[in-house]
């Protein structure tokens, strides 16, 4: 599809969101924006702008010309780091690519140790300065490539265990998505047990059949999934039609749901 038809079209697109976000931690999110896509590359290509989301023309110009099957969008609202290009997600390495919402809290106290824990052939990739790139290196460190969820709890119980002993009460706060361009995994997940938001759709048939008039719903393919932090308003949010789980994957028009638990690496204990 369109990437417009994601970043514009709907009533609470994302462009809306950067402007007036309903569920977000901040209600304003201006300080930059990305969006990666497959297409028949090897790699996945991104578009990062450190201007608001909706004041970017060469969003709106290459949105409406760039079409994908899977597509990422961000955007950002700082939590202590530079406005710059470097720190819009998604980032990317190799086929992968990664968001993230929320927070590593107590960052610049425990950013030298985590930074350190970074696999050193992957520590030249790091182009940022922020905590999402980092828990981002972190999980490849860890094995993203092999096992995901696995990867995602090993770096977050280690962002934990560092955290904590630097006097951090709740070292982290997230919501995550990543994909290797074939299956997509989100994940949600606080130190403090209060999760930021994230939701995904079911069954584009069945909602076809709720909204006929509703054109977008029908140039989607049976298969397919929005995994967002806050509704686009595609269709009215009724009970049973979007979920938040602690791990979601998806790929193919399957879901597979399961439970996270951080889980710290031998090497660390």
């Amino acid at each position: 599809m369109l990437l417009e038809d994601l970043l514009y079209k709907p009533v609470n697109s994302l462009v809306v969101q950067s402007k007036h976000s309903r569920l977000g931690a901040e209600t304003t999110n201006g300080d930059g924006f990305g969006v990666g896509w497959y297409g028949d590359r090897a790699t996945p290509g991104v578009f990062h702008s450190a201007e608001p989301a909706w004041n970017d023309r060469n969003l709106r110009e290459l949105s409406a010309h760039a079409t994908s099957g899977r597509v990422f969008a961000h955007i950002r609202a700082s939590t202590g780091s530079a406005v710059q290009q470097t720190n819009c997600h998604p980032f990317r390495h190799g086929r992968w690519l990664w968001m993230h919402n929320g927070a590593i809290a107590g960052f610049p106290i425990v950013k030298r140790e985590l930074t350190f824990a970074v696999d050193p052939v992957l520590y030249p990739e790091i182009q940022g300065s922020t905590d999402s790139e980092v828990l981002f290196f972190l999980a490849l460190t860890f094995g993203l490539e092999q096992d995901p969820p696995a990867a995602v709890a090993r770096a977050v119980a280690v962002v934990e265990e560092t955290g904590r002993r630097r006097g951090v009460e709740h070292p982290i706060q997230m919501t995550v998505a990543t994909t290797n361009g074939e299956v997509t995994w989100a994940f949600r997940y606080s130190s403090e047990g209060r999760s930021r938001s994230l939701f995904h759709s079911t069954d584009v048939s069945t909602l076809r059949h709720q909204y006929p008039d509703n054109a977008v719903l029908h140039d989607l393919s049976d298969d397919t999934r929005l995994v967002v932090s806050e509704p686009l308003g595609i269709c009215k949010e009724r009970g049973g039609k979007y979920r938040s789980p602690p791990v979601l994957s998806c790929t193919g028009g399957l879901e597979e749901m399961r439970p996270f638990a951080p889980l710290l690496p031998q090497a660390v204990g």
